[in-house]
């Protein structure tokens, strides 16, 4: 197999326990948070396969009901990234290619995870990648509504001239001291939570420790940052939709707007 999707699926989360099993309601009915991100995955036409990689059985049994292929995985997986390095051995797979879909992102489109994948495929020199996406006001004004209010919301991403991540955080970076900006124009960016690695640097990973930033934000990817690994940032554009995560039980709401516009 070239491309594997993974969809890490966890049911302890700290924030919003249980949340691979919250219920949106649609214009196609109600689903699972992790039945819609197996969709969004399913529309890759790049992907040789695609695996829901979990360690609870709830919902592994909900993922094989929908028709999805799970991989078992261990209880120790402290991250997204961590998981498909424990489900690519226990699952026997080789790909060339692995992207990471997370199971919180119903909303991601198709083209997001192409985009990526041509991006990896045009440098083989890229060891991983990852999808960022220009806040429009109305992404920003969310933003800022969920910090004023003390949630932890979305990831905003900072990147040198090359394309390579200069941080991530769950604050908004950089500071635009409540200016505001035009369509096109807001220098913020939305990290996307979907990764592209080669097998080598699903290795590396494992064998380095969770550094101190990686631990405050709790955001996988400084892990990379932190032992000087290059982590590509590759725009992609939303087309007029809005995208956002399921992070908190508030972002319901606005997940099943955007599904039923």
């Amino acid at each position: 197999m070239d491309t594997v999707i993974l969809i890490p699926a966890r049911y302890a989360s700290t924030r919003y326990p249980g949340k691979p099993l919250a219920v949106l309601t649609g214009p196609d009915g109600t689903k699972t948070l992790i039945q819609r991100s197996w969709e969004a995955a399913m529309a890759v036409p790049e992907a040789d396969a695609v695996f829901v990689a979990t360690d609870d059985a709830r919902i592994a049994e909900a993922a094989r009901g929908f028709g999805a292929e799970v991989i078992m995985t261990s209880e120790d997986c402290r991250n997204g990234t961590e998981r498909c390095a424990d489900a690519l051995a226990r699952g026997g797979l080789s790909p060339e290619l692995v992207v990471n879909l997370q199971g919180d992102a119903p909303l991601t489109p198709h083209w997001f995870l192409s985009d990526l994948i041509a991006a990896m495929r045009r440098d083989e020199t890229l060891d991983a990648a990852t999808p960022v996406l220009r806040c429009d006001p109305e992404t920003l004004s969310m933003f800022l509504e969920d910090r004023k209010n003390d949630r932890v919301g979305g990831t905003t991403a900072v990147f040198d001239a090359g394309q390579n991540a200069l941080y991530f955080s769950k604050e908004v970076i950089p500071y635009t001291g409540g200016k505001s900006f035009d369509p096109g124009a807001v220098p913020v960016f939305h990290h996307v939570g979907v990764y592209a690695y080669r097998p080598r640097a699903l290795t590396a990973y494992g064998q380095w420790a969770e550094g101190p930033l990686e631990k405050l934000e709790g955001l996988e990817q400084l892990r990379f940052l932190e032992n000087g690994a290059k982590l590509k940032c590759v725009e992609v554009d939303a087309k007029g939709r809005l995208f956002w995560e399921l992070n908190n039980p508030e972002d319901i709401a606005r997940i099943e707007k955007v599904l039923n516009a």
